[in-house]
């Protein structure tokens, strides 16, 4: 078993060194969910592997995730920022809730027709597992409207009279940051070479400004957020509902067959692996497996 594992590493150390030489980059992999008892160990992992090659200013993320901690992703992108000026996320499958929020603090995104990214209804800790909060909310506002229309039923005013309003404020502050992020990092990276309209017949060549810019974030954060849209917090959104509904620029490799097959060969080995091991989370880069 220690042979085949080893050469497993060596395959897959070879498949991320033509990964990097395609992006000319620094390439890591992340694997999992996006939880705080993982900060010190996702700063450790990229002050390792940026000691090797101090001047190299970027990096590429393989993102698999089903999401997590908001104020997490906040943490991991500080520390990525303060290593590298330019940053890609690839999607090889999937980056849900706050891998969705972290993809969109990268200056681009490299996506293929099977890849998916999610709504980004923040994810709070309720004493026991991570909880989308958008619903409750949703659900809390549904209660409050019938009250004031005085349709409110007796089973119904039992469960709005048990919530904790600390916790339902929690929540409110969780999506509050939530979008906060998302446009701020939108704006800072994702559109920082946004200098001419393109697509607008009104507007094409002309400048784009910053208000313009922070507009096209909110509307983004807006619509990721929005449950009458999504329905469904683990909704998987594809790249052609990213491109024609949310008007998010995408890098799409579906028929770039170089780095299609770079990427798959790569990442699914390293899922299989993942998976037969059973491992909740798992990074890799060239100096650490």
């Amino acid at each position: 078993m220690q042979i085949f594992d080893r050469t497993i590493k060596e395959i897959l150390n070879k498949n991320l060194e033509k990964l990097e030489d395609f992006f000319e980059s620094d390439v890591i992999f992340y694997f999992g969910e996006i939880h705080p008892s993982y900060e010190k160990l996702f700063r450790d992992f990229i002050e390792i592997l940026k000691e090797e090659k101090p001047g190299k200013q970027r990096l590429a993320i393989l993102l698999n995730t089903p999401g997590g901690s908001a104020e997490t992703v906040e943490k991991m992108v500080e520390i990525i920022r303060h290593h590298y000026k330019e940053v890609y996320f690839v999607v090889p499958d999937y980056a849900m809730s706050a891998g969705t929020i972290f993809c969109m603090s990268g200056d681009k995104i490299y996506m293929d027709y099977s890849s998916s990214l999610g709504p980004i209804d923040p994810q709070v800790f309720n004493g026991t597992t991570y909880v989308p909060a958008l619903g409750y909310l949703d659900k809390v506002n549904e209660l409050l409207e019938k009250a004031k229309a005085g349709t409110l039923t007796q089973a119904e005013f039992l469960i709005l009279q048990n919530q904790d309003l600390a916790m339902l404020r929690s929540y409110e502050q969780a999506r509050e940051l939530t979008i906060t992020l998302l446009k701020n990092w939108l704006v800072e990276y994702k559109f920082k070479d946004w200098l001419k309209h393109r697509t607008d017949p009104e507007k094409v060549g002309n400048d784009v400004t910053i208000d313009e810019k922070k507009q096209r974030a909110e509307e983004i954060a807006d619509r990721l957020g929005d449950n009458k849209i999504w329905h469904s917090h683990g909704r998987m959104i594809n790249i052609n509902t990213l491109k024609s509904v949310l008007k998010l620029e995408v890098e799409d490799y579906s028929e770039n067959n170089e780095l299609r097959n770079l990427i798959r060969n790569y990442n699914d080995l390293l899922t299989e692996f993942i998976a037969r091991n059973g491992f909740k989370v798992f990074l890799h880069s060239r100096k650490y497996f």
